[in-house]
């Protein structure tokens, strides 16, 4: 019984040190001229959408939930949204070739139209950021329209 509580005070001990080792937060105040939202006439309800649903992960502004406090959850998001802005990041767009934009907006079409994205594992913490079948609609009807505009 000793050395259960030797490893439960050694554990408590590690987990509280881990509490000051800090993160890299990914948060802007000013809203690039490259952005999605900015370079595209994007009508506000789509916009509101994708910010919601999208934007946390895959632009240079993540509005950071509670847990961010806690580690290894901070760690777990860091990582996260790093590799959600490598793979698309909104506040870069303008500086995408057009046959980048053109594969990145078919991707985003074939992942919401799939239910990839946003993520299940986002949206049990943040049910706002489910897209309901209109929205879904809606928006892939729009990233198809700007698509092909591309093209």
């Amino acid at each position: 019984m000793r050395i259960v509580k030797i490893i439960m005070l050694v554990l408590l001990v590690c987990f509280v040190g881990l509490q000051f080792v800090p993160t890299k937060l990914n948060q802007s105040t000013v809203v690039p001229k490259t952005d999605f939202m900015e370079v595209n006439k994007v009508p506000a309800t789509i916009r509101n959408k994708l910010q919601v649903s999208c934007y946390d992960c895959h632009s240079n502004n993540t509005d950071y939930p509670w847990y961010n406090k806690i580690q290894p959850a901070a760690w777990f998001l860091e990582d996260h949204i790093k590799q959600g802005k490598d793979e698309l990041n909104f506040s870069e767009w303008e500086a995408y070739s057009n046959r980048r934009k053109n594969s990145k907006l078919r991707s985003i079409i074939s992942q919401i139209e799939d239910d990839e994205m946003p993520l299940y594992s986002y949206t049990l913490l943040h049910r706002e950021a489910k897209i309901s079948e209109a929205e879904k609609i809606s928006i892939i009807h729009y990233l198809t329209a700007l698509r092909d505009s591309l093209e």
